[in-house]
């Protein structure tokens, strides 16, 4: 594989092999084999349980798989977990941040882990860039969701990650916030980084990915761009990314809500 330039990389950012987490009886994430090329911003998808949030904690560290192989930039995951952290960002869908701190101490504390140089002025661009320049001395405590979403957006990105990993990245933004982050995401990736996130907001993912992976029930069952999702499946050339999606994981039809509806009219 060859080494990214500067970096000693391989060109493969993430990697999986027989990736596997049960809890007890219950198989999160099942036999998985992924790759994603630096570079990409790869979209993982799957219904509500399907082990996307699992698959994300694993490739960051924060969870131990019960077999398999991760590894991120040719680090592995369990092995090494602190060097993956150093060249990685990571905002989870449920946010975790200290309180009692301001959004400015939160970010400057982020950033002396990570030995960030000039953090003043990059904290100030973040501050001004998501508009939160007049709450910066606030306490975090007193922030809207909106806002904590946007000082974690920050903390992710502080250090300059070369993978990003993003879990409902746009989750509890404004729409003005979130054409922001898709705007960065879009700005990063055509700088080298590597994002790996999740969204139930199949219209983003679909403008923004370079390919797709869709998860079911701890399972890979397709992974491509989207013009390869719609020729493994009965979509046109027209058919969305929510059609393909709902047609892989057996997701609800049209015809199931109307009789639904029915059931429920027949029974008030």
């Amino acid at each position: 594989m060859p080494a990214l330039p500067g970096l000693g990389l391989t060109s493969i950012m993430i990697e999986t092999k027989s990736l596997t987490k049960k809890y007890g009886d219950l198989v999160a994430v099942d036999d998985l084999d992924l790759r994603v090329e630096a570079g990409e911003l790869f979209v993982f998808l799957g219904p509500n349980g399907a082990g996307k949030t699992t698959t994300i904690k694993i490739l960051t560290g924060l969870l131990q798989p019960t077999s398999g192989i991760a590894s991120v930039a040719g680090i592995d995951v369990v092995k090494s977990p602190i060097e993956v952290k150093k060249i990685m960002g990571y905002l989870p869908e449920d946010l975790f941040l200290y309180d009692k701190l301001t959004g400015r101490e939160f970010l400057q504390f982020v950033a002396d882990m990570h030995g960030v140089q000039n953090k003043q002025d990059k904290i100030e661009k973040f501050m001004e860039l998501f508009e939160l320049s007049a709450a910066a001395n606030e306490l975090i405590e007193g922030y809207s969701l909106g806002m904590k979403k946007k000082i974690a957006i920050g903390a992710a990105l502080i250090h300059d990650p070369k993978v990003l990993f993003l879990d409902e990245p746009t989750g509890g933004l404004d729409p003005r916030s979130a054409r922001m982050m898709k705007d960065l995401l879009q700005n990063m990736r055509s700088r080298g980084t590597t994002v790996f996130m999740t969204t139930h907001i199949l219209e983003v993912a679909e403008k923004m990915c370079d390919r797709v992976g869709i998860i079911n029930n701890g399972k890979l069952i397709k992974v491509g761009t989207i013009d390869e999702l719609r020729s493994g499946t009965r979509e046109t050339a027209a058919g969305s990314l929510e059609d393909i999606f709902l047609e892989l994981t057996g997701g609800t039809q049209e015809d199931w809500v109307s009789q639904f509806l029915d059931d429920v009219a027949n029974h008030s």
